[in-house]
């Protein structure tokens, strides 16, 4: 297998698995405290990738992810595309920052999320979710330390660029 087919192989699967991840059932004290996968696996990505992760890219996975879920068309492709976006656009900036800083930006990405997606869920009718309903950034941006030496160490082990 070449190089480059390995590589894709990679990204895909860590998108696959992130949002295999994303469908996990836990029991319902734990549900507030699941990240949300796909949005930290797209960050890693675009912060280290000079080209794959395109708003496309976000917003095809974003539909992926509200048809396996289940929820409001559009709705987690619009949250991503808006991620992915800010990412993008401050990437020459967070890629050299140093982890703990790293950490930081990646949770106001993460309460940007949830904002935009409270937002969402309120123009569709829903009503305000609980308290509990905000820990899940704070959790995915705890995980963002060992997932971005996680992903980095394997990506250099396999040689992938």
């Amino acid at each position: 297998m070449s190089r480059h087919s390995l590589s894709r192989w990679w990204f895909i699967g860590t998108l696959a698995f992130a949002l295999m991840l994303m469908l996990l059932p836990l029991p319902d004290v734990l549900e507030p405290f699941k990240p949300y996968w796909p949005a930290l696996v797209l960050l890693y990505w675009s912060l280290e990738s000079d080209d794959r992760v395109t708003l496309g890219l976000a917003f095809a996975v974003g539909l992926t992810a509200d048809l396996l879920n289940g929820l409001v068309l559009g709705e987690q492709a619009l949250r991503l595309c808006a991620l992915v976006f800010i990412a993008l656009r401050f990437r020459a900036r967070l890629r050299f920052f140093p982890i703990w800083q790293q950490t930081l930006a990646v949770l106001a990405l993460l309460l940007n999320d949830r904002i935009l997606l409270l937002f969402v869920r309120i123009l569709a009718g829903s009503s305000l979710p609980p308290v509990n309903w905000w820990i899940s950034p704070f959790v995915g941006a705890a995980l963002w330390p060992f997932l971005f030496l996680l992903l980095d160490d394997l990506r250099a082990r396999l040689r992938i660029q």
